[in-house]
């Protein structure tokens, strides 16, 4: 089992993470949250999303957390869209790493957008087009292995949907998402690498993963073998799609780390740092957080100072 040397973490707590807590967070405190991951060594970020604020107020404050996380130095700030209207409003306010989002499912689709998946690869079509010269862009597909309300998901369903998608920007990044926690290792490696080898041309795939069964270091383990080294995960475990109900959970970024920096793969962020951020995002009212490093580690210190 042999993977890329290096991994490039996505830290998606600041807007996958607090996106179903209830109870508003502050937005000086959200940048606060930003500021001391990027001191802790993360410089890639999902820092927001422009969603409709009714739908997810909690995102209310889009332009005031993205232009406090693009002056941080090194960051890459990226936002989240769901079709073209909040894509505008993205770029409107500077934003120049759009992810757009859309489901392999029809059901969890219309659930989360109000359209079909093939009405949603056509608005990719008209963002891509609308982004400013130099701007990147990700490629989220959610539900790429498995619904809330269908189950598992054929994978030549998720590869028909990308025919859709990857001609239209090449230069992309894919990130196949397990939206619900309930898929296993073999099926990450299995449609990866069938993804991989259907659309040679795509300049870069990333995974997202949920640890709602306790699999996600299983599934990151699986997508990094395969060479994946973009992967994205969430301070305190913080998160889950409000769509997919049980989905609470993201794979915790300590936990990623702990493994990673144990099997010598370098990703660049101070654990020691990292800490006190997670257990502060995991305290946060409302919030639904997971993952162990974080307890193991308080275990250990307590049983040191007994």
């Amino acid at each position: 089992m042999k993977g890329p040397d290096r991994i490039q973490l996505v830290e998606v707590g600041p807007r996958d993470g607090f996106q179903p807590i209830g109870p508003l967070i502050p937005t000086a405190q959200k940048i606060d949250f930003i500021e001391r991951l990027h001191a802790a060594g993360l410089r890639r970020m999902e820092v927001t999303a422009f969603v409709s604020n009714t739908a997810v107020p909690q995102l209310a404050d889009a332009v005031e957390v993205l232009h406090a996380a693009q002056a941080l130095p090194g960051m890459d700030a990226q936002v989240l869209v769901p079709n073209l209207r909040h894509a505008e409003r993205a770029i409107a306010a500077g934003a120049d790493h759009l992810a757009f989002v859309v489901s392999v499912s029809e059901k969890h689709n219309r659930n989360n957008v109000r359209r079909s998946p093939l009405e949603s690869a056509q608005e990719y079509s008209q963002i891509v087009a609308a982004q400013p010269r130099g701007a990147a862009m990700r490629l989220n597909i959610a539900t790429a292995f498995d619904c809330p309300f269908d189950g598992p998901i054929d994978p030549e369903a998720t590869l028909a949907l990308l025919d859709h998608l990857v001609e239209v920007n090449i230069d992309a990044e894919i990130c196949l998402c397990d939206t619900t926690g309930r898929v296993t290792p073999d099926r990450v490696s299995a449609l990866l690498d069938a993804a991989r080898r259907r659309f040679p041309l795509a300049k870069a795939w990333a995974y997202h993963g949920h640890d709602t069964y306790g699999l996600g270091l299983a599934n990151v383990i699986a997508a990094w073998s395969g060479g994946i080294d973009v992967i994205d995960a969430s301070f305190g475990g913080l998160g889950g799609c409000p769509f997919a109900p049980g989905a609470t959970g993201n794979v915790p970024t300590e936990d990623v780390i702990w493994m990673f920096e144990r099997m010598g793969v370098a990703a660049g962020v101070d654990m020691q740092k990292l800490l006190p951020i997670a257990c502060a995002g995991a305290a946060l009212p409302g919030a639904s957080a997971g993952g162990r490093v974080r307890e193991a580690i308080a275990a250990t210190a307590r049983s040191s100072s007994s």
